[in-house]
């Protein structure tokens, strides 16, 4: 069944175009100095995100601006900026780039990390029309603008000539719509009143010059606008439906003008174009969520939605911080049902929740469930020359899910629900200061913990094997290898041989090349190992080991595992974990 979005106020991205102020025409009291009192005092705070494409590809160099701070994103798309300054109850991003719609978030930042997660739409002209002329543009839905002609400039001087036209219009079924719409559904009603809003359809029209500038309607003219309602609103959707204009300079919707339904399309009068969307609304309270495992553990990088019982509307999915909290604005005066989502966006918890009349901190809520387990990823990440990598972040991939730790003194964490269909994950480091990477490097969870010991950002290197014995290392083995594939009766085995001669091999019995975690006490590994003053041959007496092939490929491929557990030799106990990233050459 298609799921209409309400909304909780922590999504966000795309944004409009052109910076207006729209002249009152529907006896507004809007006072935008009088409707910031809503926001609080000025804080800072803490963000990390990624800027991606509608294909979900990264998108390098967009300029993230919140409050006055500036960054770029890099390669992967993503930003880190701290210590921003916002306010208490709004914080508002943008992200631009050529070529691109303008973008942006607006959200209720918390006390933690703040996830930011925008996707830009390519600005792409949809035709060509000219000054002096009535034309009319359509997309193929039926979605379309009636101009009458006359433009003008940001300097608002009239304009003649040819008039390039693009349009977007955003559904309220799209499944990405959370990270394409511009800010949140949040706004300004025609008295100054705050608003959460129930989305009928957003259109994004942009106007350009022959010469690339942008144009707008001139003043003290109109364009009609017509939207197809979405198949599955038409029967719900009002005969009469307020419109609202997205402002932004400031980062929220104003409500402007009225929009009247006719057959299976919402039509209306606008002044001015930016994002327009046409929305019923209800007055707002904040709502605050904290989400621990059993143990109290924050849960961060969680989605979390609400259901309105009454209209059986949802919100979109946002995600926790990394102290498992998030803040939202809610419709005031109704009964919800809270979801919280794995990391693979499935259902996992639920629980009725309201109705409430002020703004709200429910008691903490600790997650248990028999079918999703919570997990937490860790691990620290290094240099080539072994020293910790201070300033850069880790990514964890699951299917086309995406969560990023920013380091803490080189070290990195992530608690989430792991996703019931998958338990194979992917994790990439990288160091920002030297533009470096890992590249994405497979792993399976392990619960409650999987900790991956040391990543290494060197660009030289493509493989590598670590190994920690009892508190001797990791020692990091990093130079070309000669990985051979090796079948002897019952057992399979990996000669990893060292550029410098050095021996590294590893064999287990009753062989499986399937993804997956086994326990196995004839897993074997052989390696001088400094500080030990002998050749430490692991499984020769009692060893018990749990490995994980994360991954293994063909030859050409890598072979991803990782190793944890005891054995004795003539020295005693000893306790060994590791990590092989190996490329396969048979």
């Amino acid at each position: 069944m298609t799921k209409f979005k309400l909304f909780l106020a922590l999504t966000f991205v795309s944004v409009a175009f052109i910076s207006c102020d729209p002249s009152d025409t529907n006896g507004s009291s809007q006072n935008d100095d009088t409707f910031a009192q809503n926001f609080g005092n000025s804080v800072s705070k803490d963000f990390i995100g990624q800027v991606v494409d509608i294909d979900n590809h990264p998108i390098q160099n967009a300029e993230i601006k919140i409050g006055s701070s500036t960054v770029q994103t890099d390669v992967n798309g993503v930003f880190i900026i701290n210590g921003a300054a916002v306010h208490e109850k709004f914080a508002y991003i943008t992200a631009t780039k050529a070529g691109y719609i303008d973008g942006s978030r607006a959200m209720v930042p918390t006390s933690g990390k703040n996830n930011v997660r925008i996707m830009l739409i390519a600005n792409t002209p949809l035709q060509t029309i000219q000054s002096g002329v009535d034309s009319e543009v359509a997309l193929p839905s039926g979605t379309k603008v009636a101009f009458d002609g006359e433009f003008q400039d940001e300097n608002g001087n009239a304009y003649s000539g040819t008039v390039s036209v693009s349009m977007f219009h955003l559904l309220p079924s799209d499944e990405n719509i959370d990270k394409l719409m511009p800010g949140m559904l949040y706004a300004q009603t025609k008295t100054n009143e705050e608003a959460v809003l129930e989305t009928f359809g957003m259109l994004n029209v942009e106007l350009r010059g022959s010469a690339g500038q942008k144009l707008n309607i001139e003043l003290g003219h109109k364009a009609e606008i017509t939207m197809k309602i979405d198949d599955s609103q038409t029967a719900t959707a009002p005969n009469t439906i307020p419109l609202w204009y997205f402002d932004e300079y400031r980062g929220y919707w104003k409500e402007d003008g009225v929009a009247r339904k006719i057959g299976n399309n919402y039509v209306g009068e606008v002044s001015h174009f930016s994002w327009w969307n046409c929305d019923v609304f209800s007055s707002v309270v904040s709502l605050t969520i904290t989400i621990v495992d059993i143990n109290g553990n924050p849960l961060s990088n969680v989605g979390v939605g609400l259901v309105v019982n009454a209209t059986n509307f949802n919100s979109y999915t946002s995600f926790t911080d990394n102290q498992g909290q998030i803040t939202g604005m809610i419709p005031a005066n109704q009964t919800l049902t809270l979801n919280v989502f794995d990391i693979c966006g499935n259902p996992s918890f639920t629980t009725q929740i309201g109705p409430f009349t002020a703004n709200t901190v429910l008691p903490t809520i600790t997650y248990e469930s028999s079918s999703t387990q919570a997990v937490k990823i860790e691990g620290s990440f290094v240099k080539c020359d072994g020293t910790l990598v201070t300033n850069g972040y880790v990514m964890l991939f699951n299917g086309s899910h995406l969560l990023i730790s920013e380091l803490d003194s080189g070290n990195y964490s992530f608690s989430t629900l792991a996703c019931s269909s998958s338990n194979v994950f992917e994790v990439e480091g990288c160091d920002i200061e030297n533009y470096q990477s890992t590249g994405r490097i497979a792993y399976n969870f392990n619960f409650p913990v999987t900790n991956i010991n040391q990543l290494q950002s060197c660009d030289a290197v493509s493989e590598f094997v670590i190994c920690k014995i009892d508190n001797i290392g990791p020692r990091l083995f990093t130079s070309t290898f000669n990985t051979q594939l090796i079948t002897n009766g019952t057992n399979v085995g990996f000669d990893i041989i060292h550029s410098a001669g050095e021996l590294f091999a590893i064999s287990w019995s009753n062989p499986t090349f399937t993804s997956g975690t086994y326990t196995n006490n004839n897993f074997q590994m052989q390696t001088a190992y400094e500080g030990l003053g002998f050749m430490a041959y692991v499984g020769f007496t009692n060893s018990v080991m749990v490995y994980r092939v994360n991954k293994f490929g063909q030859a050409g491929d890598y072979i991803d595992i990782t190793f944890d557990g005891t054995f004795d030799n003539f020295s005693g106990t000893h306790t060994i974990s590791g990590m092989v990233h190996v490329i396969r050459d048979n």
